[in-house]
């Protein structure tokens, strides 16, 4: 029993240790699935599911491993009978015949029994914690010990992460949000000038970016169709609600041309630049969709369409003079910017186009879709276009 007690402080410093320099409350949830997988053998997938109603302004969704493609964990978990008894009876639970997965494709996949845990912040439980095993296995009493002390830690994770969340609200309003979408110096611009001077007067370097691409679909018969205000406050929801998913995912806003973004993302390595920006462009789509949704009935949906390229690229401050005044932008140049501008304007539908290193680097998480060599407008040669939306067979890696 000794050892067993020292195994379970052991493995919460361990887990403690690997989350305090985490920032992002994904990634820390991100790493106590993982550490919850890798000590239950038996696990076919943990999930954290968030019960908080302000889950999705200050995280995002995790994906469930038990589907062959990305799957929101808020839709595939919360209906299970082990999440709904845990929310009625605020107590962990177990469901020994829990129903098989049936996967997009209608395969079925058998699973066994299930174990939800409730997580409680401030007597309310704001999430749950459910790992299930594999089919004709049993849970024993040391993973029933852990998953408790994974809980009482992830509660302490949701509430820093809420206040924090609350705290950063009452700080940035609305209109400093967009502020950096103004056609003069962005206001991402200003914090590196105001942390780091010298950007004025430096060099650009040559750095491995990922670059994303959004314009709107349907802007120019809106614009013709409805007043010049409205038109205006719709639009500066839909890019007000873009602005929090682009700063958790670490992207920089850096140019705004009526009813398109430019975004980069440059502060961590190719990989995970690439990582970022793709979870940025499915949550842009997924607000998009919520926005359409609470449209007036009589109003055509404004669908986002999104490109998205990675590569080397000259990074630094540039200034444009002209008359009347100097704009600066901190941007990105070359041939991954062009690719990823055009990648945008061939997407249809709010589709997501990926160019072919994005797609090396994240077909691992998402399913590529080959739309085969293209022609887009201003690139000399057709280059491999793939999607992360379209209903095509999905390439062999």
């Amino acid at each position: 029993m000794d050892r067993f007690y020292k195994e379970r402080f052991h493995i919460q410093k361990n887990i403690i240790r690997k989350i305090a320099p985490l920032r992002e409350v994904n990634e820390i949830i991100e790493t106590i699935r993982g550490e919850l997988r890798g000590i239950i053998p038996n696990a076919m997938e943990v999930c954290i599911l968030l019960l908080d109603p302000d889950a999705d302004r200050y995280t995002s969704p995790l994906q469930c491993a038990l589907y062959e493609k990305p799957v929101n964990c808020q839709s595939c978990k919360r209906d299970r009978p082990a999440i709904q008894k845990v929310i009625q009876k605020k107590k962990a639970v177990v469901v020994s015949q829990t129903d098989p997965i049936r996967r997009q494709d209608g395969s079925i996949i058998a699973v066994g029994s299930e174990y939800a845990m409730p997580v409680f912040v401030e007597d309310r439980v704001l999430a749950a914690i459910s790992v299930v095993i594999q089919p004709m296995t049993r849970y024993t009493r040391r993973e029933f010990f852990l998953i408790r002390d994974f809980a009482d830690i992830l509660g302490n994770i949701i509430l820093t992460a809420k206040y924090q969340w609350e705290i950063t609200q009452e700080k940035i309003q609305i209109s400093q949000k967009l502020s950096n979408l103004a056609p003069f110096v962005p206001g991402s611009v200003k914090q590196m000038v105001d942390k780091q001077p010298d950007l004025l007067t430096r060099k650009k370097e040559r750095k491995d970016v990922t670059i994303l691409f959004l314009d709107l679909e349907g802007y120019t018969a809106l614009s013709s169709n409805r007043p010049e205000v409205e038109v205006n406050e719709i639009i500066e929801k839909m890019f007000s609600s873009f602005v929090d998913p682009i700063h958790r995912s670490h992207g920089d806003i850096n140019e705004t041309s009526g009813d398109a973004l430019m975004i980069i993302f440059k502060d961590h390595d190719a990989n995970t630049n690439a990582i970022n920006a793709v979870k940025a462009a499915f949550e842009i789509i997924d607000r998009n969709r919520a926005i359409n949704q609470s449209l007036g009935a009589d109003m055509d949906p404004i669908d986002v369409n999104i490109g998205i390229n990675s590569g080397a690229a000259l990074v630094g401050m540039t200034r444009f003079k002209g008359l009347l005044n100097t704009r600066m932008t901190f941007t990105a140049t070359g041939t991954v910017t062009n690719i990823a501008a055009r990648l945008s304007d061939h997407a249809k539908c709010g589709d997501i186009l990926i160019g072919e290193e994005t797609k090396k680097m994240v077909s691992d998480f998402w399913p590529a879709y080959n739309l085969g060599a293209v022609n887009l407008k201003g690139i000399k040669n057709p280059i491999p276009v793939f999607s992360l939306l379209r209903d095509l067979d999905p390439i062999e890696n």
